[in-house]
């Protein structure tokens, strides 16, 4: 064996052994995310063959679309994964990008997305693709409050979810959350990323609220996502960012006004 491919495989191997200590024992029906106190509060992690809503406000949908795929990452353990997204979700926070799922660690190759023109056709794309047993997890993008996502079209995920064993990720932009079957719910902001030693950009952050947790507490806590061990801990440098104001009162808009025609 080359000394190239025995580096290789030491570099697989440190890994694999930084994972297995970092998330510790996961029981059958669960995937540890790595994050201590969240998974404490989980019972030992995200539960798989279930569906969890993600909520976040419309300034913070490509910071809820990382936490999702970071999710997806953990739960479809190296399996297909399908991303069904209403159209709206396009026009209003633009495409996926390939490389920036690749860079927290999804593999596109096992990635398919499939883009619906409406709430309806997206709800049954993702309920056909979830029941699926070849799949890992079913990503359902969704903008605004839809009627049609309501306690009868969560059930029928969740029993679909249940049987195929494939794991729903309900995203949801710009809507407020409402009963439904889910295991899970979070809302998810922005949070303080501090440069890395090097002077690159630094780990993902995630200032993530647990308000829904069937078989638990909940909580909130500030999530660091390692992108090369896919997999969350806690933050070195917890701080969430500040609110974005709502409007701008119109004293700032007419001094704008004054500082363009002066």
């Amino acid at each position: 064996m080359t000394s190239a491919r025995m580096s290789t495989l030491a570099t697989l191997r440190g890994r694999i052994e930084r994972i297995e200590a970092s998330t510790g024992p996961s029981s059958p029906n669960r995937v540890a995310l790595g994050h201590a106190e969240a998974d404490a509060a989980l019972g030992g992690g995200l539960a798989v063959a279930a569906m969890h809503e993600v909520f976040a406000e419309g300034h913070q949908g490509a910071v809820a679309t990382g936490f999702v795929a970071a999710l997806a990452a953990r739960v479809s353990a190296r399996r297909p994964l399908v991303w069904v997204r209403q159209d709206f979700c396009d026009l209003e926070a633009g495409a996926l990008a390939m490389s920036g799922l690749a860079e927290l660690g999804l593999d596109p190759r096992a990635l398919v997305t499939v883009r619906a023109a409406d709430v309806e056709s997206a709800l049954r794309s993702a309920a056909d693709a979830l029941a699926c047993d070849a799949l890992g997890a079913v990503v359902l993008e969704v903008w605004g409050q839809a009627k049609a996502i309501d306690l009868v079209a969560s059930r029928k995920l969740t029993l679909t979810a249940q049987a195929s064993g494939a794991t729903c990720l309900l995203l949801r932009i710009a809507a407020a959350p409402l009963p439904s079957t889910a295991e899970t719910r979070w809302i998810v902001r922005a949070a303080h990323s501090p440069p890395s030693p090097w002077g690159v950009w630094g780990a993902p952050c995630f200032d993530a609220e647990l308000i829904r947790n069937r078989h638990g507490p909940t909580g909130r806590w500030i999530m660091e996502w390692k992108c090369d061990e896919c997999l969350f801990s806690e933050a070195a440098d917890p701080q969430p960012l500040a609110a974005t104001p709502a409007h701008r009162p119109h004293q700032a808009a007419a001094r704008t006004k004054q500082r363009l025609a002066g």
